[in-house]
């Protein structure tokens, strides 16, 4: 899939492109693009009658003020978290819409896209070292091991891995200081791969190449859902995790922040 876009055309992110993945995955919606009821009327559209939607979120800070803890001062101002969900719909359940809503986007040829996401792992500047049979990040040197191109079962298979690792990368202390530890027994071992498991599929969709399954993912995905037992909020924290890794992976690129 791709990254699933607004109304205006500007992507979904972290939580919500799963949420909206999930959503045309069930009902195999044609079209990347959602929008609100009331986004589909102002632009002269209408939900067919029985069609349901999708639910999504909306999460942000608001600043309250509190008295302060001394009683002498003035207020404190204390950011407080929220969430808050609201439905929205594809394209292919409203009638109506304008017909630039339906185009679809020509795809590059693989060539260029291949080479499109050989120059983005360049400009990140991460040292790799291709040989060996194991993809990993070493922690201690900075640098990830990745195994020759022709270990691998196609291109998709090599880069979306390479992005795997990359996200890792992106964890160090001196950049996004988000590993903690090695410790497969560890739950924050498994949360550091789900996160980059999804940073690698958004990045993949905005390189447009398809992200492909890794052998470990029917391991890791039994000890996901282990720790999501634990803490329903955790797909959430990784996903704000991923879509922070690969909006950093982004500003590698240029000056100007994804």
């Amino acid at each position: 899939f791709a990254r699933p876009l607004r109304a205006n055309g500007e992507p979904y992110r972290g939580i919500n492109i799963l949420l909206l993945w999930m959503a045309s995955a069930t009902n195999g919606f044609e079209h990347d693009r959602f929008m609100t009821y009331r986004q589909a009327q102002e632009l002269g559209g209408q939900v067919r009658k029985g069609e349901q939607g999708t639910l999504i979120v909306k999460y942000g800070t608001i600043t309250r003020a509190e008295p302060s803890s001394d009683g002498a001062s003035d207020d404190e101002e204390r950011q407080i978290p929220f969430l808050k969900s609201y439905s929205v719909f594809n394209v292919s359940q409203i009638e109506g819409l304008p017909e630039e809503f339906h185009v679809r986007p020509e795809a590059q040829p693989q060539e260029d896209r291949m080479a499109a996401v050989d120059a983005f792992i360049a400009k990140t500047q991460a040292r790799i070292v291709h040989g060996g049979s194991r993809a990993c990040y070493v922690p201690a040197l900075d640098l990830i091991r990745m195994p020759p191109f022709a270990a691998f079962s196609s291109s998709q298979s090599f880069y979306s891995t390479t992005l795997h690792e990359l996200t890792h990368w992106t964890g160090a202390s001196h950049r996004l200081d988000r590993l903690e530890t090695a410790d497969k027994r560890k739950a924050s071992y498994h949360f550091e791969e789900l996160v980059a498991e999804m940073t690698a599929c958004f990045l993949c969709c905005d390189l447009q190449i398809t992200a492909e399954v890794r052998e470990e993912s029917a391991s890791y995905l039994a000890s996901w859902l282990a720790v999501m037992r634990q803490d329903r909020r955790m797909i959430f924290r990784a996903a704000s995790k991923a879509q922070a890794a690969a909006d950093y992976l982004h500003t590698l690129q240029d000056d100007t922040a994804a």
